[in-house]
């Protein structure tokens, strides 16, 4: 690995990087696999090793879920991923409805949009179902922690909403990205934090259990400590903030060693097939194969045995983890290249090459990971509980119903709208919409219909360019679904855009 000064550009060597994502399938395995067995118990464990037969891993809905998202990356290119599509796919090819899983599809099938899905009386948004599945989007975006974040982050949308178990996606897929290209895992840790708030229970408790390390704690006493500090989420062994910082406890008090590490998240209890699979992945991801003990990687074999998946006549995932890094490897080659753009803003300086040659990183690497704001301040708009976000090329639009979606006969609503421009697209010139509201019969909305954005001096991502009010009033008859519709129409554009919310009476 040879670090650049004045770089702006990563190249990873291609053999390297697939001998990565094979790691990163078998460690998600040989924990999954593991940890199974301990699902659920809340006492602190004293395991050795496998307790399943040899030659197989157990089903995991860790790796299940991530089979489907491969898919739909496959069919709709990166660029087609968000919260939306996922969600469909979701409903097509994925049969569980136990806990959020359901309680996602369901308000999804009812018309309400992620993150609402996500949101809308679901009391396990907080919960473990969504950072758990990351490792596609860690793969997929190699090296660019902040893009990983992007996918995982819409990925959770649908069954987390505004939830914790949206942020602690968010962190384990920046750490795992970041695992890549980063020489320690003290330092993808890091990189995970920078992209989530600091107030977030997932950040206190990943702190939490860092300080604990390094005053040396045992890690018994670290643990008990952050399940009692989270015990108010309500959701028992299978809430976020605590189960993340099982894994983070694995990950420091292995120092390295990949059984050590292991054993040590799975030994902290409560989820521990999830806690299992992301400490073996990541360790897979940061050492490649070099890192995995032989015996175990012999006891666990190449084969994945799912569970979730309803595959039917339409889909077709891979059976090993050969061919799923090899499918992986063959996706990444048309995601990497890809410059991201969002709004006012493009992300040119973190490019991805792959190689024939040494790794070459950016002598700077780790300082751009920490520093860029890309993450915080894009979900700072769109990580808003009751609010659906909706992006074009010249455009975001936000729509957010502060009261939330439940509606009364004759009741009156406020949305706001929130609009960002992408500057690079548009240039300097201001942008005029027509916003037009499509009703159920009998409703009625008042606010602007007219609406001017300024491209503004200053090139940030994601400050609010321009907020709108809109109040919506619902007739005295109600539809048990009630769907609205802004249509935002840019003059002397050709692509309108538009936001969908549904209230339900």
């Amino acid at each position: 690995m040879k670090k650049i000064e004045h770089s702006e550009l990563i190249k990873l060597n291609e053999a390297e990087y697939k001998d990565k994502i094979y790691a990163c399938w078998l460690g998600k395995n040989i924990g999954g696999t593991m940890g199974a067995p301990y699902e659920g118990k809340n006492d602190m464990q004293d395991i050795k090793g496998f307790t399943s037969a040899p030659g197989k891993p157990l089903p995991n809905d860790d790796l299940d879920l991530q089979l489907v998202w491969l898919a739909a990356v496959e069919r709709l290119g990166i660029h087609g991923i968000n919260a939306q599509t996922l969600g469909e796919f979701w409903i097509s090819f994925i049969g569980p409805h136990w806990n959020e899983y359901g309680i996602g599809k369901a308000n999804m099938r009812m018309g309400l949009l992620p993150p609402l899905a996500g949101d809308y009386h679901n009391h396990w948004k907080h919960s473990n179902g969504a950072w758990i599945r990351t490792e596609i989007w860690a793969c997929l975006e190699a090296g660019r922690p902040d893009f990983a974040a992007k996918y995982a982050r819409d990925d959770a949308f649908v069954d987390h909403g505004t939830g914790e178990g949206t942020y602690a996606a968010i962190f384990v897929a920046a750490m795992q990205a970041s695992a890549f290209t980063l020489e320690t895992i003290r330092e993808c840790i890091e990189v995970g934090l920078s992209k989530i708030p600091e107030e977030s229970r997932v950040a206190k408790s990943v702190r939490f259990a860092i300080e604990c390390y390094e005053k040396g704690v045992t890690l018994r006493d670290a643990r008990n400590a952050i399940q009692q500090s989270n015990a108010d989420i309500g959701n028992g062994w299978f809430e976020a903030p605590s189960n993340v910082a099982y894994t983070v406890l694995g990950l420091l008090y292995g120092e390295g060693d990949f059984k050590k590490s292991m054993i040590a998240a799975i030994n902290c209890g409560d989820d521990t097939d999830c806690t299992g699979a992301t400490v073996g992945a990541t360790l897979g991801i940061l050492y490649g194969t070099r890192g995995i003990p032989e015996d175990w990687a012999t006891y666990i074999g190449d084969e994945i045995i799912t569970l979730c998946v309803d595959k039917g006549t339409y889909l077709d995932v891979p059976e090993t983890c050969t061919a799923l890094t090899e499918r992986v490897l063959k996706a990444a080659k048309l995601t990497l290249p890809v410059n991201h753009i969002y709004p006012r803003y493009i992300w040119n300086w973190q490019k991805v090459e792959l190689t024939d040659g040494e790794t070459e990183l950016p002598a700077d690497l780790l300082e751009r990971y920490l520093n860029c704001p890309i993450t915080k301040e894009r979900d700072a708009v769109e990580i808003q509980s009751h609010a659906v976000t909706m992006t074009n090329t010249c455009f975001s639009a936000t729509l957010s119903s502060p009261d939330g979606v439940d509606v009364a006969a004759g009741e009156s609503k406020t949305l706001r709208l929130t609009l960002t421009l992408n500057q690079d697209v548009i240039g300097r010139i201001p942008l005029r919409l027509t916003a037009r509201w499509w009703l159920p019969d009998g409703w009625t909305v008042s606010g602007t219909r007219m609406i001017t954005l300024h491209v503004p001096e200053e090139r940030r991502l994601g400050s609010e360019m321009l907020v709108e009010e809109y109040t919506l009033t619902a007739p005295e008859s109600l539809l048990p679904q009630n769907p609205v519709v802004l249509e935002l129409s840019p003059v002397g554009r050709v692509s309108p855009l538009y936001v969908p919310i549904t209230f339900l009476a």
